[in-house]
């Protein structure tokens, strides 16, 4: 067969501006394609919730990737363990409680079920701002990645929502469009940002969780971002927290879905 270059670029557009027609209304839109994200997304969309998942860089994985210091292992406690377990990644035991894993696999294994259950992911897009309703999100705000990088003047398009989660780590990049553009207060003590400790990783890896939850009318925090959305620590490269708070903030969301179409 005999390739055309013209087919090959047919087939790319016509792809991808299907899918990106199929986005512009979904039931939950995950902003930050790392850890946390990743598993919420696989989460919702294996339990039926259409879930678009929006990463402003090129690649998935958030800090993941990059383990420690460059050094691309990972660390999981028990609890964490279980999870990637259940995705099929390897891990070994260092020491009691103490688990490693190849970031590398943990990443892609994370994207790779998150597509296979139906999460529609897209790289190198921003989100912007969000669409407001009577002081509840109802959808985001996205261009281009290298449009904002470039500073270019270029409106935006929206994805029509009825929840978000922000899990795009220490930024905490949609918690402060809205605590910059929206005229209310945040679900946190002070109605802003708290803003992230320093690194303490039980503590940090304890609140995660803790903190994983609605921080403006339907919107929730995961993963570093419910730290720093909440003023708790960092835990640097041990992702347990992470895995789980994406899986908690699915829960959330699934069951108020649930709720909703009664």
């Amino acid at each position: 067969m005999q390739l055309d270059e013209r087919t090959i670029t047919e087939a790319i557009i016509k792809r991808y501006t299907e899918k990106l027609l199929s986005a512009t209304k979904c039931d939950v839109a995950i902003v930050g394609a790392g850890p946390a994200g990743l598993v919420a997304a696989a989460d919702l969309a294996r339990l039926g919730w259409k879930t678009c998942l929006f990463e402003r860089k090129l690649s998935v994985g958030g800090g993941m990737w990059g383990g420690g210091m460059m050094m691309n292992e990972i660390v999981v406690q028990s609890a964490g363990k279980e999870i990637l377990d259940e995705f099929g990644i390897e891990t070994q035991l260092f020491k009691k409680g103490y688990y490693t894993a190849g970031a590398v696999e943990a990443v892609c294994s994370l994207a790779a079920r998150a597509c296979k259950n139906g999460a529609a992911i897209f790289n190198l897009i921003s989100v912007e701002d969000i669409v407001i309703r009577e002081n509840q999100a109802r959808g985001v705000v996205i261009n281009w990645t290298a449009v904002d990088m470039a500073g270019l003047h270029v409106d935006p398009l929206t994805v029509e929502s009825k929840y978000i989660i922000d899990s795009t780590g220490h930024p905490s990049e949609v918690v402060r469009v809205i605590e910059r553009k929206v005229d209310t207060r945040l679900m946190t003590p002070s109605g802003k940002i708290e803003g992230e400790r320093s690194l303490w990783a039980e503590r940090a890896e304890q609140t995660t969780l803790e903190n994983t939850r609605e921080v403006f009318p339907r919107v929730y925090v995961a993963g570093m971002c419910a730290n720093a959305a909440f003023g708790s620590y960092r835990m640097g490269p041990i992702f347990g927290g992470m895995l789980l708070s994406g899986r908690k903030a699915a829960k959330i969301i699934s069951e108020k879905l649930k709720q909703e179409k009664v």
